[in-house]
């Protein structure tokens, strides 16, 4: 069986998935067959397996660093929110329904079985398991029913190294507060405490770590510095959305309230001089170089969003001069009209913005596969992608009229408007002469030079930045330590 170490944050946004990553790269490299865990994830931004199933991105992202594929059980839950207080619940890669805050917490308990199953499976594929926990383990409110935390972590009996954010300030109230809200037995699981995200001079913490490990009676395992490192992360607190600043070429992606795998655009931001912002108001939007508008969980609710706040009448303003793409939900909105007999979102008709000639009705059946062609032949301003080689995947309820030709032939719907298009397939700008032919297009268009020949793959990319967080974890954590609570872990 599969030693095990879990790492648990106490907060949100303590650097448990890069934490999570940078582990199983070291410990690859190391030789080791390693592989990610989380037993549940909440997130907007998922990805689909080459067998058709869900799962949530960021257990994507660490099976990359871990140098092997993709598999759901190693994220057998997936939470996607619908609204504040419910989400859509996706078990093993399908949807079970959707649920309220409240009757998942009832409910959870039923899933321990599935987690069970994901996690004896993936022991058959791996020598170690990096298990990541959720949120904090001192929501005490939360407690009961625990299947993430250090309920998850009782359940295979794994070693805890407990993360702080020392970045937002108070780390010591965090970690002492956090092991002090914990049960006695839930106090001897935390092996190893992390000091993340430290800027300055190390030294100046010398003392504060001695009071600390006197008072929590556990060693500080490493302090990590802020990293400039860029992968994926936690999609709910990116600090992506809040960028501001223009390059020579300016993107802008709407950000409605249910904006989900916005990663489709992460790839532009490695190619200098353009800049990728997200923008929730006509005010913020000025007059970007091209504008995407990305994936919805809940698309009528969103087109609704930006018809109140006046931004769909700004994006129609400036569309017969700015390129404008819509990926899946984005694309539904462009179409003409909106269709719900079955209820899955708001009901009823909408109508759309009318930039495509397309008409979505939503459907009850998830449509989710990988998919890789050749871009269809398009005229205007999208014709320089005509030919090119493209892979992706689909995730997405409901069928678009116009959308039925072979996905292994075309990517992108456009209409009158040739400065406008639709596409249901995420990742596609991920090859390199993908996106750096449409750079280059913009920077043609505005008479702008990019350096658009640097971008690389962005699995390529990706893996550059998977060794350099493995580098700086490799020189601030103690790893003898860490490999030494793996030897400690009991057999189970």
């Amino acid at each position: 069986m599969a030693k095990v170490i879990m790492i648990q944050g106490t907060m949100s946004g303590a650097g448990k998935s890069l934490l999570t990553a940078g582990l199983c790269r070291i410990m690859k490299r190391d030789g080791h067959r390693v592989a990610p865990f989380k037993s549940q994830n909440m997130a907007l931004n998922s990805f689909v397996t080459e067998e058709g199933l869900e799962m949530g991105r960021a257990q994507v992202m660490q099976a990359e660093a871990a140098g092997i594929a993709p598999l759901v059980c190693m994220n057998p839950i997936l939470l996607k929110p619908t609204d504040h207080t419910g989400s859509q619940v996706i078990v093993n890669g399908q949807v079970l329904g959707n649920m309220s805050a409240r009757e998942y917490f009832s409910y959870k308990r039923m899933l321990i079985p599935d987690i069970k199953r994901a996690f004896r499976k993936l022991e058959e594929l791996a020598d170690i398991i990096v298990i990541e926990g959720a949120g904090s383990p001192a929501e005490i409110n939360l407690r009961e029913n625990d299947i993430v935390n250090m309920g998850m972590a009782e359940l295979v009996d794994a070693p805890v190294l407990l993360a702080g954010d020392i970045d937002r300030g108070g780390v010591f109230a965090q970690l002492l507060g956090t092991l002090m809200l914990l049960s006695e037995e839930e106090r001897k699981r935390v092996k190893g405490l992390i000091i993340n995200k430290f800027r300055g001079d190390i030294s100046l913490l010398d003392s504060g770590i001695e009071i600390l490990e006197e008072k929590g009676g556990i060693p500080v395992t490493g302090v990590v510095p802020y990293m400039d490192i860029q992968l994926e992360d936690e999609d709910s607190l990116t600090e992506r959305f809040e960028k501001k600043e223009k390059g020579k070429i300016d993107i802008a992606v709407v950000r409605y309230p249910r904006i989900s795998n916005f990663t489709d655009f992460n790839v532009f931001e490695q190619i200098p001089e353009v800049s990728v912002r997200y923008v929730a108001s006509a005010e913020k939007l000025g007059s970007p170089d091209m504008i995407f508008l990305p994936g919805s969980k809940n698309t009528m609710s969103d087109l609704d969003w930006m018809r109140r706040n006046g931004l769909e009448a700004a994006v129609k303003k400036i569309a017969e001069k700015t390129p404008i793409c819509g990926i899946c939900g984005g694309y539904q909105m462009l179409g003409e009209q909106i269709s719900d007999p079955d209820g899955m979102e708001n009901g009823g008709t909408m109508k759309g913005m009318g930039l495509l000639p397309v008409m979505t009705t939503l459907k009850r059946q998830k449509v989710r596969r990988q998919v890789q062609g050749t871009v269809n032949k398009t005229e205007g301003f999208f014709s320089a992608l005509s030919g090119l080689a493209f892979e992706g995947y689909e995730i997405h309820i409901g069928d678009s009229a116009r959308s039925t030709e072979s996905h292994t032939e075309t990517a992108f719907i456009t209409g009158k408007n040739k400065n406008v298009c639709g596409t249901y397939i995420h990742g596609i700008f991920d090859k390199a002469v993908i996106a750096t032919t449409l750079v280059e297009a913009l920077a043609k268009k505005q008479g702008v030079s990019v350096e658009s020949e640097s971008c690389i793959d962005y699995k390529d990319f990706k893996e550059k930045q998977y060794d350099k967080l493995a580098d700086i974890l490799s020189e601030y954590l103690n790893m003898e330590e860490i490999y030494g609570m793996l030897r400690e872990a009991h057999i189970r």
